[in-house]
C-alpha cells in the first residue's frame, strides 16, 4: 500500500479494517460529504502533518487588511494636519486601509460643511498613495471616510528621461566644438612662430 492510499473500490467497512490492519495503516474518512463516503488507507499522523502544512502555506499567502483610524478637528492647525497626512501616508504605503474620522465638539456639528472641506483636503493630500473608499459619512457627532491603499502608478516619467538620456547627442555641436579647438590651436602655433621669428 502507498502511503497517499489505493483506490480498491466499494467494500464493506469489516473488511476495509482488516485491510488496513494487515498493512499497519489507517482507514481515513477523506469525503465524508460524498455517497457512499470515501475512505482512504494511509499513515494518519502524516496525513494530519500534510494537512497544517497546507493550512499553514495558505495563511502566508492570505493578506491581512488592518483598518487604522486617524482623528482630526474641523478646526485642525497646519501643522497638525501635515503630521497627521504624514502618518496616513506611511499606514497607506505599508498596505493599511485608513479611516479617517472628524470629531465635533459643541456648536462645531452646526458646520458640517467645515468638516467635509478638511476631510476632502486630505483625501486630496492622499491622493497619490491611497483611493478614497468610502465618501464622508456624518454618524452622530462624527464625520469619517476611508482610504484604501492604491495600486503604485507606472513610472512613465523615469522612463521618458532614460530615452532622452540614452539618444545621441548632435554630431554637430561637437564638430564645431573641435573645429574651434582646432583653430585656436593653430591660431596659437602662428603667433607663437611669429614671436620666434621676431626675435630672430
Amino acid at each position: 500500500m502507498g502511503e497517499k492510499g489505493e483506490q480498491l473500490g466499494i467494500m464493506p467497512l469489516m473488511q476495509a479494517r482488516e485491510l488496513a490492519k494487515k498493512n499497519n495503516l489507517d482507514l481515513v474518512e477523506v469525503a465524508p460529504t460524498s455517497v457512499p463516503p470515501v475512505c482512504r488507507l494511509l499513515d494518519y499522523g502524516k496525513f494530519k502533518y500534510e494537512q497544517q502544512k497546507k493550512e499553514q502555506q495558505s495563511k502566508k499567502s492570505q493578506k491581512v487588511t488592518i483598518l487604522r483610524e486617524i482623528r482630526l478637528r474641523p478646526k485642525i492647525g497646519i501643522h497638525d494636519f501635515e503630521f497627521k497626512a504624514k502618518t496616513a501616508r506611511k499606514l497607506l504605503i505599508d498596505g493599511a486601509k485608513v479611516k479617517i474620522t472628524l470629531m465635533f465638539r459643541g456648536r462645531e456639528i452646526t458646520h458640517p460643511d467645515l468638516g467635509w472641506k478638511v476631510l476632502q483636503r486630505m483625501a486630496e493630500t492622499l491622493n497619490e498613495v491611497g483611493t478614497l473608499e468610502r465618501q464622508p459619512v456624518m454618524e452622530g457627532r462624527r464625520m469619517d471616510i476611508i482610504m484604501a491603499p492604491g495600486a503604485p502608478k507606472p513610472k512613465v516619467k523615469t522612463e521618458a528621461k532614460e530615452e532622452v538620456k540614452a539618444e545621441p547627442k548632435p554630431v554637430l555641436k561637437t564638430e564645431s566644438k573641435t573645429a574651434v579647438k582646432a583653430e585656436a590651436g593653430t591660431a596659437v602655433k602662428t603667433a607663437v612662430k611669429e614671436t620666434q621669428n621676431a626675435k630672430t
